[in-house]
């Protein structure tokens, strides 16, 4: 089902893998919000070029699918008057685990206490630190989307650092 991340509007439409779906539902749809809203040019051209490596990004990198929050930043997260954890302002979509992981990251607000518990629990895959940057350039790409240019440098950088590695 369709939602939305923030006021930005989120397709979950189902594809046969996970790359497909990250290029065509996540990245290559806030591109194309980017352009809408006239942030074209280098973020435009670099993500092409993203959205067309994709593949070797994700090589052999096949998550199972999870059901995610999908904003799961520290701000959408607190604990009830009896310590019970409780989130809120869900995002939600099936995909790689990671995603949300990568987003508790993002913005802080999850303490070393989080990934230790987390990764004892089920330790991230091989590779987690570039996924990291390409799930979150997602968030930060609708950021942009929704708040303006001052995360345009952000955005490219992580493009860069991204390509760099294909």
């Amino acid at each position: 089902m369709d939602n939305t991340i923030g006021s930005t509007p989120q397709v979950n439409d189902q594809k046969h893998d996970w790359l497909s779906f990250w290029r065509d539902e996540r990245l290559g749809q806030q591109l194309q919000f980017a352009a809408g809203n006239g942030f074209g040019g280098r973020l435009q051209s670099q993500g092409e070029k993203l959205l067309d490596n994709l593949d070797k990004l994700l090589d052999g990198h096949q998550p199972q699918p999870a059901l995610l929050h999908g904003d799961l930043w520290g701000g959408n997260a607190a604990a009830d008057d009896a310590g019970n954890p409780v989130i809120f302002d869900p995002a939600c979509y099936y995909g790689d685990r990671e995603a949300d992981l990568a987003m508790t990251e993002l913005f802080g607000g999850f303490g070393g206490d989080f990934f230790a518990a987390y990764n004892a629990e089920y330790p991230v895959d091989s590779g987690y630190q570039m996924r990291k940057t390409l799930y979150n350039l997602y968030h930060i790409i609708n950021h942009l989307n929704l708040f303006g240019g001052g995360y345009l440098g952000q955005a490219e950088s992580m493009i860069d650092r991204l390509l760099a590695q294909v």
